[in-house]
């Protein structure tokens, strides 16, 4: 497969930003990525086959574990938002019709099993940055409480309780990486519209895949990440939804972005999206992506965020037959 030239290697996005906000303009400028004019952007979304996207030769996960850890303590977190997170997001991550979907990044069926979560003890923070997130990534490790998981297929899930604000600033998270100053004052934060993101870290000697996200919230007429249903907990499953289906397409994008080798990515478009970008961008609504979806089992419904599906060029809910396999380049 002949990839598509790219204007100058920019940094991949791998986060979960809302439409029209800073956090997206931010992102877009570290990608190099054009700006989406709202005179381009209609109801409803049609076919854009230039956001393709396209296998760079990386690290994909077709067979992925992964484990929620609530952060704050237990006082942080209803106890039915945890069961209903772990119930929708297990299921959604599992089901047959988005797995139709998403095979088509894989050279085989993709399979998905959740561990049982934890709720970590310890005061909610306020604000948690990268150095935080790899940080507290590297103390599970240390503590065991990553073990028995094969930390190749593994992503570890970092739930943030209502208030807690996340910021991409890398300052201080690696000594070997140190960002330039103007990513630093292009720093996104979950109030501007960042609602996660996902990346790998280096710790023990081996590398750990996380994903980290907000309660999404309106509070006081001020909103934390993307509030795409109006009930938190819809939030983070859809959240999270995102995060883990970019984790498993493109595993190794810290790496890519880190050391500028095109090489390291998975499924990135052209314009430096993961298959959970474009449709957010995209979307003059945010209804049109984020919705509750039947189970393929009949076991009720889910709430996800659509993702980029190369078959029709644009975002796509579960189908009924799965889409042909990846077969390689």
């Amino acid at each position: 497969m002949t990839l598509p030239a790219r204007k100058t290697r920019g940094r991949t996005i791998n986060a979960h930003l809302r439409r029209g906000s800073e956090a997206e303009r931010a992102y877009r400028i570290r990608a190099g990525a054009r700006a989406i004019r709202p005179e381009e952007i209609v109801r409803g979304i049609g076919p854009s086959p230039d956001h393709d996207l396209v296998y760079h030769g990386g690290l994909t996960i077709p067979t992925l574990g992964y484990k929620n850890f609530y952060v704050g303590g237990r006082d942080a977190w209803v106890l039915s938002d945890v069961e209903n997170i772990d119930r929708a997001l297990a299921a959604a991550m599992s089901d047959v019709g988005l797995n139709n979907v998403m095979c088509q990044y894989f050279t085989r069926m993709p399979t998905c099993v959740a561990a049982a979560s934890e709720i970590l003890a310890g005061p909610p923070p306020v604000l948690v940055n990268k150095a935080d997130v790899e940080a507290l990534v590297a103390s599970l490790r240390a503590q065991g409480r990553l073990d028995g998981f094969d930390l190749g297929s593994a992503v570890f899930n970092l739930l943030l309780p209502s208030g807690t604000v996340l910021t991409d600033d890398a300052v201080g998270h690696s000594e070997h990486h140190p960002p330039p100053s103007s990513e630093r004052e292009e720093a996104a934060r979950s109030p501007e519209g960042l609602g996660g993101y996902h990346g790998s870290t280096h710790t023990g000697g081996v590398t750990a895949y996380y994903a980290v996200g907000v309660y999404p919230e309106t509070r006081n007429g001020q909103t934390n990440g993307i509030d795409a249903f109006g009930t938190p907990w819809k939030n983070v499953v859809a959240t999270f939804y995102h995060e883990l289906n970019e984790a498993r397409t493109d595993a190794d994008v810290e790496e890519a972005n880190n050391q500028g080798k095109d090489n390291l990515l998975g499924w990135v478009s052209p314009e430096g999206e993961e298959c959970g970008d474009y449709p957010i961008f995209e979307a003059a609504d945010l209804a049109l992506v984020f919705k509750e979806v039947p189970l393929a089992n009949g076991a009720g419904t889910v709430p996800i965020q659509f993702q980029y599906s190369n078959q029709v060029h644009g975002p796509e809910g579960p189908v009924s037959t799965p889409y042909p396999f990846f077969h390689g380049q």
